[in-house]
C-alpha cells in the first residue's frame, strides 16, 4: 500500500471480480433492507455530496445505490435532473466489486471505463473515484463517488476520506432504520391489542404511513413557506468537537394546518445524535397518524422507551399545531414535555409565558403525561421556542440569563413583531454575554405580519457551529426574503 500522502495511480487501483448470483441475491436484500430506494431527495445525504464535492475540488459528487439493473442517486451535486443511469457497463458497478475505495485517474486508459456514457458523453469524466458504502455484515449497499473533467492522482489520505464519507452515509442509513424500526415496533404492539380485524387493518396502513414520513429530511436545510407566517430560526452547537443534541422543524400536515417542534436531546456526541435522529423521525410521523400534540409527545416517548439503544437518554421538547383562525391571525395548541416555556411576544411591552402545567420528561417513565395549551397568535404578535442554552448563558455579573432575564428582554419589543428580528435581536443577546452560550442553542420563531403585509414569509434556517465564542450577528443571519 501507498504511505500517507502518495499520489495513487494505476496500480495502485483494487482489482475487480464479479459478484455470484448468490452474493449478488443477498447484496440486494440488504438494499431491500434499507428502504431507500426511490426516496425523496435528504438533507442529510445532500449534505455528504456537497462535503465531497467540496474537500476534493471536484465538480461532481454524489451517493448512490446499486439497484438491480441500474445506479440510482439518493445525492447528486453538480448532476442537476439525474436520478439514475443504466449499471451496465457501469463505474458505480465494478466499484462495489470492492471493499476499498476505486480510483481511476485517467478513464481514458481504464479497460471498463473508456467506453462509459459519462466518458463518452458530454461529461467527458476522466477522473472518477468510489468508496463503498458497506454495511457492518459486508454487503456493498452503493457508493459515494467524485467526478472530475480532467486527470488527477488522489493520495492515500485522500482515499481515506472518501471512505469516511461513506461511512457517514452508512450511519445515516442505520438511524433511518433504528426510527422505522422503533415505530414498526411500536405499532405492531398495538395492533396484538386491537381485537378487531379492521382496528388491525388500519393500523397497518398506517405503519406505512409511519414509512413514507420516515423518508423526509433529517433536518431542514430551509424552513418552508407557511402563508400569512414569517418564520426564522438560528443553531448552533457550543463546541466543534461536540455533536449537538439540539432539534427543530415545521412541516404541513395537510391544505391547511402546519406542525412544529423544537427539543433538546439529553448530552451530547454519536449517542445524543443518534436519540435526536429517531426524535426528528417520530415526531414527523407520529404527527401524520394524528396531530394531536399530547397523544405526538406520548408516542415519542413510548418509541424511544421501546428502543434499547437510547438507554436511559431522554429529551425534552415543545410540539404544537398552527391552524388559521377563523378571523385572522392561527390558532396554536402547543404540548410540552420537560421544556423551558416558549413565549408569547403581544407587542405593547407585553409577554405570556407559554407553560401547559405538568408536562413531563420524554423518554425517562412509561406512565409520562404531558399538556398542552391554545392560544391565539392575531397579527403582529409571535412566538418564540428556544433551549436551555439560551436561559442559561451566564451574563457579565456571572448569573444566568434565566426565564426572568428573557422575559425581561422581550419585554422591551413595543412594536408588531417580526420572528426575523427576534431571532438576530436574541442572537445578539448570547452574543454579549462574555462567553457566548455554554451549551447548544435552537431557536425558533413565528410572526403573523400585520394585515396586508405579507403572504408568506420565510427565513431560511441557519445552522452555527460555535465554541466559546459566537461570531458577529452579521456572519451569523442570511438574507431573507
Amino acid at each position: 500500500m501507498p504511505q500517507a500522502g502518495h499520489a495513487i495511480g494505476p496500480a495502485d487501483t483494487p482489482g475487480r471480480q464479479t459478484l455470484s448470483a448468490a452474493e449478488e441475491a443477498a447484496r440486494m436484500d440488504a438494499v431491500r433492507r434499507y428502504d431507500i430506494l426511490d426516496t425523496p431527495p435528504d438533507g442529510a445525504f445532500d449534505r455528504v455530496a456537497a462535503m465531497a464535492a467540496r474537500l476534493f475540488k471536484v465538480p461532481v459528487a454524489s451517493v448512490t445505490i446499486v439497484d438491480e439493473d441500474r445506479i440510482w442517486f439518493k445525492a447528486a451535486h453538480g448532476l442537476e435532473g439525474v436520478s439514475e443511469i443504466g449499471r451496465e457497463p457501469g463505474l458505480c458497478g465494478s466499484a462495489i466489486l470492492a471493499d476499498e475505495t476505486l480510483v481511476i485517474p485517467d478513464t481514458l486508459t481504464d479497460p471498463v471505463a473508456f467506453n462509459n456514457g459519462l466518458v463518452t458523453g458530454p461529461m467527458a469524466v476522466r477522473f472518477y473515484a468510489a468508496a463503498p458504502i458497506i454495511t457492518s455484515d459486508g454487503h456493498r449497499l452503493g457508493t459515494v463517488n467524485i467526478l472530475d473533467n480532467k486527470p488527477r492522482l488522489i493520495t492515500e489520505d485522500d482515499t481515506a476520506t472518501l471512505a469516511d464519507l461513506a461511512a457517514i452515509v452508512l450511519d445515516e442509513l442505520e438511524m433511518r432504520l433504528a426510527a422505522l424500526n422503533a415505530l414498526r415496533t411500536e405499532q405492531e404492539r398495538r395492533i396484538e391489542q386491537e381485537a378487531a380485524r379492521e382496528r388491525a387493518e388500519r393500523d397497518m396502513a398506517a405503519i406505512q404511513a409511519f414509512a413514507s414520513t420516515l423518508q423526509r429530511t433529517l433536518l431542514p436545510p430551509a424552513l418552508p413557506v407557511v402563508p400569512g407566517l414569517e418564520l426564522a430560526c438560528h443553531y448552533a452547537t457550543a463546541s466543534p468537537q461536540d455533536v449537538g443534541g439540539d432539534f427543530y422543524d415545521v412541516f404541513p400536515l395537510d391544505g391547511t394546518r402546519w406542525a412544529f417542534f423544537l427539543g433538546d436531546v439529553c448530552g451530547k456526541g454519536p449517542e445524543a445524535a443518534a436519540v435526536t435522529s429517531l426524535t426528528r423521525y417520530t415526531l414527523r410521523a407520529a404527527a401524520q397518524i394524528d396531530p394531536d400534540p399530547e397523544k405526538v409527545l406520548t408516542a415519542l416517548n413510548t418509541a424511544l422507551l421501546l428502543d434499547p439503544a437510547v438507554g436511559t437518554r431522554f429529551c425534552t421538547a415543545v410540539f404544537g399545531i398552527l391552524e388559521p383562525h377563523e378571523k385572522d391571525g392561527f390558532t396554536v395548541t402547543v404540548a410540552t414535555g420537560g421544556h423551558p416555556p416558549a413565549y408569547h411576544l403581544r407587542g405593547q411591552a407585553t409577554v405570556e409565558a407559554v407553560r401547559p402545567p405538568g408536562g413531563m420528561l420524554i423518554g425517562a417513565l412509561a406512565e409520562a403525561r404531558f399538556a398542552s395549551h391554545t392560544i391565539h397568535l392575531a397579527p403582529g404578535e409571535g412566538l418564540l421556542l428556544y433551549t436551555d442554552g439560551l436561559t442559561e448563558a451566564r451574563t457579565l455579573g456571572g448569573g444566568m440569563i434565566g426565564e426572568e432575564g428573557l422575559t425581561r428582554f422581550l419585554s422591551a419589543r413595543t412594536g408588531p413583531i417580526s420572528a426575523a428580528a427576534v431571532i438576530d435581536d436574541t442572537v445578539d443577546l448570547i452574543s454579549a454575554t462574555p462567553h457566548g452560550a455554554g451549551d447548544d442553542v435552537a431557536l425558533l420563531a413565528l410572526s403573523v405580519p400585520l394585515t396586508g403585509t405579507a403572504d408568506g414569509l420565510t427565513a431560511t434556517a441557519t445552522a452555527h457551529t460555535i465554541a466559546h465564542t459566537i461570531a458577529p450577528a452579521d456572519e451569523m443571519s442570511e438574507s431573507r426574503p
